[in-house]
């Protein structure tokens, strides 16, 4: 590893890791993964990251634990090649839609749908509120829809709206492209972009995988790993709700 080699602490499922690799990935930016679990981190992981949420990233200048402060750092150190537009106008419009996934599609996505139906049994062993999703589905999801079908796709913000749908599909929520055309074409292209669909790859491949075994699997895969983990046995709730 070279010695400006970044460390990333978060597993490759949390839509905001993955955010975080794709533009390392698309950057060229030398990397190590810390793969935890989302919800798993020890004393260290408190330190690092004082609200327990992941991504956590660390290299030879800083310490940030946001998706959104890493990516903008990442773009500010390495400009080329660039993931926000240079225009002032659609720069600003890219940071709102990075903000509308973090927040609201991350609230719908990950939150209600995701963490309900991934998090709560594979993580916390306890029984998915199948009414409280199919809730999110009929409920929430639309509204999302209907806002990304009415813009049009910008630099991060193409990343940024991408990522959640993995989540979804993994929670068996799948949009419907003939109701969202528009939206849904713009997340297809953004998925096969090389950089993103190398982390996603990844991340399917984890979802399969038992948590103990993760870190095995990823060296299989030929991802470069920390010597050390900071994560713990049990998981532990965030202290806030959501995470970004």
């Amino acid at each position: 590893m070279s010695p400006n080699t970044a460390t990333i602490i978060g597993s490759p499922v949390s839509p905001y890791v993955r955010k975080v690799l794709a533009v390392c990935e698309i950057k060229g930016i030398s990397y190590r993964l810390d793969p935890i679990v989302p919800f798993f981190g020890d004393d260290r992981f408190s330190e690092l990251s004082p609200l327990r949420r992941v991504p956590v990233f660390v290299d030879d200048k800083l310490s940030l634990c946001d998706s959104t402060a890493i990516c903008e750092y990442l773009e500010e150190r390495y400009p080329t090649p660039r993931i926000l537009p240079v225009e002032l106008a659609q720069r600003a419009q890219a940071r709102w839609i990075e903000e509308f996934s973090d927040t609201r599609m991350g609230d719908v996505f990950i939150w209600r749908i995701f963490y309900e139906a991934v998090i709560l049994p594979f993580v916390f062993q306890r029984t998915r509120d199948k009414a409280k999703i199919a809730a999110a589905v009929a409920e929430q999801v639309p509204d999302v829809m209907a806002y990304l079908e009415s813009i049009a796709p910008l630099s991060i913000a193409d990343l940024a709206v991408a990522i959640p749908f993995s989540n979804l599909k993994w929670a068996r929520v799948e949009p419907d492209a003939s109701r969202w055309p528009k939206a849904c074409a713009w997340v297809e292209r953004t998925q096969a972009t090389a950089g993103l669909a190398k982390v996603t790859s990844i991340a399917d491949k984890l979802m399969q995988t038992p948590p103990n075994l993760q870190r095995a699997a990823l060296a299989d895969l030929g991802v470069g790993l920390t010597d050390a983990t900071i994560a713990a046995e049990k998981p532990r709730r965030s202290i806030m709700l959501q995470g970004a």
